[in-house]
């Protein structure tokens, strides 16, 4: 298989991006198979607000998956989305370790600050700075 010519080159920091979106989400689906689980298992409060739980996690989920994909592809939109979710992981990792919590709010947070920090170098900009037609942009 040949790569095109306006193939964008991945260097290690688009590799862990892309792995670090990937893992992020399936662990968002494993989250979404345990909380079915409990879902059938049990009887929640409110089953709408239970369902649209499971829903939105997996809906997530496959989104987050997408990105991570197109992102390894080089396309730009998928900066700001991996921005946007780091954020949110971040915003729960912190409340996670001031909960006492320290090994799951490490867990969440250092990878999100990895990629944070990765999204801004040259080279991940040099990535995604394409359009579908090949044209530099920003």
């Amino acid at each position: 298989m040949s790569t095109p010519p306006n193939a964008p080159k991945r260097t290690p920091a688009v590799l862990v991006i892309s792995a670090v979106l990937v893992l992020e989400a399936l662990c968002l689906l494993a989250f979404a198979g345990w909380y079915g689980y409990e879902l059938a298992t049990s009887t929640p409060l409110s089953m709408g607000g239970a369902v649209f739980t499971l829903v939105f996690a997996v809906a997530l989920a496959v989104w987050l998956l997408a990105v991570g994909h197109f992102f390894f592809r080089g396309y730009r939109w998928t900066r700001s989305a991996a921005v946007v979710w780091q954020l949110f992981v971040v915003i729960i990792a912190v409340p996670t370790l001031q909960a006492g919590l320290v090994l799951a709010g490490l867990a969440m947070l250092l990878p999100a600050a990895a990629v944070l920090v990765l999204l801004f170098t040259k080279p991940v900009l040099a990535h995604t700075s394409r359009l579908t037609d090949g044209a530099k942009t920003f």
